[in-house]
């Protein structure tokens, strides 16, 4: 299982713990009602309500944009083992969207059974049940718009990627050349989707050890 929100009781929990961090100027924390208007009625009192008691199994995630734009964070921080402490939605630029970014990894991964890009129904098929082809052609072309958590964490381990590449717009939108040629590698997209499951303290021990192996054979200091 991918990082992130995919439990439904994880997401009551981080929620919680968002609203005491990312208060109303007042300094209190936002309510159901409020967030209700501050979304434009995007999500509902009803619907805050339900999140906050574990009843969302699998949350849009235009609504979980809505409430990240009304309360002042980066969407992409509802993906992330943190609560993005001292990071502002102005501090998250537009980019190309899920769409565009879905776009551009089909462009540059390779299937590595093919050697050829993935096509839609071999990504629907990795998936296994998560997402149809036609689910997938659908979120390529922006039909649809508002992929649930569980689509995007699908998705990204097709890929190799963690699912707030996807959403974060905080960085650049293309992969560099080094890293798309590391991804062609089957090892290496193993790995990387394997480290992505992984809290961050343990992905960082992951890293050390890594680059433990980078010794000066490998040109490294």
């Amino acid at each position: 299982m991918a990082p992130g929100i995919l439990n439904h009781m994880h997401i009551a929990q981080k929620f919680e713990r968002l609203l005491d961090i990312y208060r109303r100027p007042d300094g209190h924390r936002w309510t159901g009602q409020q967030l209700d208007e501050a979304t434009g009625g995007v999500v509902s009192r009803s619907y805050v309500t339900n999140l906050r008691k574990g009843r969302m199994d699998n949350p849009g995630y235009e609504k979980m944009r809505a409430i990240a734009k009304a309360m002042g964070f980066p969407p992409e921080v509802w993906f992330e083992d943190g609560l993005g402490e001292g990071r502002s939605i102005g501090q998250a630029e537009e980019s190309h969207g899920v769409a565009g970014r879905l776009e551009h990894l089909f462009e540059v991964v390779m299937n590595p059974k093919t050697g050829e890009p993935y096509t839609n129904a071999e990504v629907a098929r990795v998936t296994l049940g998560d997402l149809s082809e036609e689910d997938v052609e659908r979120i390529r072309t922006g039909a649809i718009s508002d992929p649930t958590v569980s689509e995007v964490a699908a998705l990204a381990s097709v890929f190799g990627v963690v699912p707030s590449y996807l959403l974060d717009r905080g960085q650049p939108s293309l992969l560099d050349e080094e890293l798309v040629q590391a991804l062609r590698d089957e090892d290496v997209r193993a790995i990387t989707r394997e480290s992505s499951r992984l809290p961050d303290r343990e992905r960082h021990l992951v890293l050390g050890i890594v680059q433990q192996f980078q010794g000066p054979a490998h040109g490294t200091k």
